[in-house]
């Protein structure tokens, strides 16, 4: 899609796999293509426009986008799934108070469905387990 970029790897079944997250998740795109990421893969993908966190503009270094996603998921619940989690990225979701999951994903690979099942199971867990009483 870009001159002199690695290429984007996307399969079939992403556009599904991110509407069946959309279901149970507040979806964005937390990317250095800010609102390319609409433009260009959400037509290709078969899905609606998302949220675009915006992102410093490239280059920046992945640990930028901790404050971002952190203000997006603000005293809730959160999954990030990426394949650049820094130890910024990792002091932060070990720091919240609210349950929160990072899944790593290999970018040779790309978004794969053992990654949205761990994503789904972790919130179906969310919705079943008791509520403090405070």
């Amino acid at each position: 899609m870009f001159d002199d970029e690695e290429p984007i790897r996307l399969c079939p079944a992403h556009g599904q796999w991110i509407t069946e997250l959309g279901r149970l998740f507040d979806v964005a795109w937390a990317t250095g293509w800010n609102e390319e990421a609409n433009r260009l893969l959400a037509p290709v993908l078969e899905i609606p426009p998302m949220p675009v966190l915006a992102m410093p503009r490239v280059p920046f270094q992945p640990r930028d986008k901790v404050p971002v996603i952190a203000a997006f998921a603000a005293e809730r619940p959160a999954v990030w799934i990426d394949d650049a989690h820094t130890p910024e990225a990792l002091d932060w979701a070990e720091d919240r108070h609210e349950p929160t999951l990072l899944i790593t994903i290999d970018p040779e690979i790309g978004l794969d469905r053992a990654s949205v099942d761990v994503a789904l199971r972790w919130v179906q867990g969310l919705e079943r387990a008791p509520r403090p009483a405070w």
